[in-house]
């Protein structure tokens, strides 16, 4: 596969797509990529997330380039 996306997973979410790191084919920005992954995961729909590219959260819709890396965090508390 020449164009693809490295997700990491955390959490819960592990336990949902059934991994902590998926391969992903290539998608133009972090709104498709979120709603493809909703697509073939649909339990991710009900779960509270971040998004990082490249070990920056993002707040908005990204760019993403090819072999760009995204994470998804779960909420997380300290203690």
């Amino acid at each position: 596969m020449d164009e693809y996306i490295k997700i990491l997973l955390f959490g819960n979410l592990v336990e949902i797509v059934g991994g902590c790191e998926l391969t992903f084919p290539y998608v133009a920005d972090t709104e498709t990529l979120i709603e493809a992954l909703y697509a073939k995961y649909e339990n991710l729909r009900a779960q509270t997330f971040s998004i990082a590219v490249n070990k920056s959260i993002i707040l908005e819709n990204t760019k993403i380039e090819n072999r760009d890396e995204v994470a998804l965090l779960p909420p997380f508390s300290g203690g």
